[in-house]
């Protein structure tokens, strides 16, 4: 939680307490349900809720937005989001109906009121949001072939509505298609520990 506070040190009591139960609630569902790899829970921190956070970092959404988090699993980036952002709204879907579960209960446990959680395949949702996002669910191209109907055409937010990723690794290929419009960061530059060394955030605006 400490690495939390340091990195957003503008959180409210009430924030902190949500980002505070977190541990606990996700250490009994992973023993119930496995959302977490069993080596990585002691990890949720860092690996989890921060690397969520880094899309806080790159922007801030506009009050009133819509967020689509798709292949949630057990909340992530969806919920650590929802508690920064209580103004915006997320709806969190996966095709897995134990993880959304875990994402449901969660949610309703820290009393997040901005959140819905959806069991289907992408396929299947037809609402508009401003930002899909999601972590490393499938590659870019694929996710983008089938999201971009969901784009809504509103602005409202300082960047261009489309999808904002969190991914690992060399993503050259995946990228190739939007080289001339996409920007990957380095979550690096966000964030100290190691394990973001190899990590990045990848925006492609996409038009409705």
């Amino acid at each position: 939680m400490k690495s939390i506070e340091t990195y957003f040190p503008r959180l409210t009591e009430h924030q902190k307490q949500q980002f505070n139960a977190l541990p606990d609630l996700y250490a009994e569902w992973n023993a119930r349900i496995n959302v977490i790899s069993r080596k990585d829970i002691q990890n949720l921190y860092p690996h989890h809720v921060l690397h969520s956070l880094s899309v806080a970092r790159y922007i801030r959404f506009t009050s009133g937005s819509t967020i689509l988090d798709v292949g949630t699993g057990g909340g992530f980036p969806g919920l650590p989001l929802a508690i920064f952002f209580p103004e915006v709204k997320f709806v969190l879907l996966d095709s897995i109906g134990k993880k959304v579960k875990v994402a449901e209960e969660i949610s309703e446990a820290i009393g997040l009121e901005n959140v819905e959680t959806v069991h289907s395949r992408v396929e299947q949702e037809k609402r508009k949001f401003h930002f899909v996002v999601s972590r490393a669910v499938m590659p870019l191209p694929e996710l983008a072939r089938i999201t971009h109907k969901n784009i809504s055409g509103e602005q409202i937010n300082a960047l261009p509505n489309g999808i904002i990723c969190l991914k690992g690794g060399d993503l050259s290929a995946e990228v190739h298609p939007f080289r001339q419009v996409a920007e990957i960061v380095s979550l690096s530059d966000y964030f100290s520990e190691p394990f973001f060394e190899t990590k990045k955030l990848v925006y492609v605006p996409l038009s409705s």
